[in-house]
């Protein structure tokens, strides 16, 4: 580490924030550690008055049901929680990938390309056992050219869990599924026969019924939609994108 105890995560003067809403700040810190020089991205939480796990806790949580079900994802860092219950996450930089989504409208690759070992990187999670919640496009992380050979990692790791062994299953697969149907609708190159090969690939991989989670996803993407667009007018900045400077230095 550089020095940086709990308190001074939200206070140092090196920790540049880039988004700042309701429950939390989302920072980058660059730093010098063994002589090289390294970039770490800081999210810091606020006070929860509820009882239970804080932000960071859940996310960390997340974090190691990835790594033990063998899920590429973020390199844990640090976390902490101070006594008045805000609580803070440090992950390294993925400084060899790229956002599926930002690869897609920087003309860096293509949905073919992406479409089976995101399908296959999907199918692990759920075979693991795992739900997302958050199975967006932009988090899957895919290696640049100069990482070839490199696996896709899964970042935004707050609220996986397990996944329930019977009852409400399916409806959380279907929501993961349909999270990743609806990102895709945001890149109008991306076609409906390539969105259906996809969960092709995806119940090939898991022994899933196609029709029945096709039927599935289309309901809940129109309902994803329709929440999208409430959440959106009431908070603008909700989605805003790491900006490159912030990025990439």
């Amino acid at each position: 580490m550089i020095g940086l105890d709990a308190e001074a995560v939200f206070d140092h003067p090196d920790i540049r924030v880039w988004r700042s809403i309701a429950d939390r700040e989302n920072c980058t810190l660059d730093a010098e550690v063994d002589g090289r020089r390294v970039r770490w991205h800081v999210k810091r939480y606020t006070a929860v008055r509820t009882p239970g796990a804080t932000p960071a806790e859940r996310e960390v949580a997340g974090v190691r049901l990835l790594v033990e079900a063998g899920i590429p994802t973020v390199p844990l860092v640090a976390w902490g929680v101070l006594g008045d219950r805000r609580s803070f996450v440090i992950v390294e930089d993925l400084a060899g990938y790229r956002p599926g989504d930002k690869l897609l409208e920087t003309g860096g690759g293509t949905f073919e390309q992406l479409l089976e070992p995101t399908a296959d990187l999907a199918a692990r999670l759920h075979n693991a056992g795992l739900h997302h919640r958050d199975l967006y496009l932009c988090h899957f992380f895919i290696p640049r050219a100069e990482g070839a050979g490199e696996p896709l990692r899964l970042i935004d790791c707050a609220r996986v869990k397990r996944l329930p062994r019977f009852l409400t299953r399916f409806r959380w697969v279907v929501k993961d599924l349909s999270q990743f149907w609806y990102s895709t609708l945001k890149h109008p190159e991306i076609t409906d026969d390539q969105r259906l090969a996809w969960l092709r690939r995806y119940a090939g991989k898991t022994g899933g019924d196609v029709e029945r989670l096709r039927r599935s996803v289309a309901r809940k993407v129109a309902w994803i939609g329709r929440h999208d667009a409430r959440l959106n007018r009431a908070q603008p900045n909700r989605n805003i994108s790491i900006p490159r400077e912030a990025r990439e230095g």
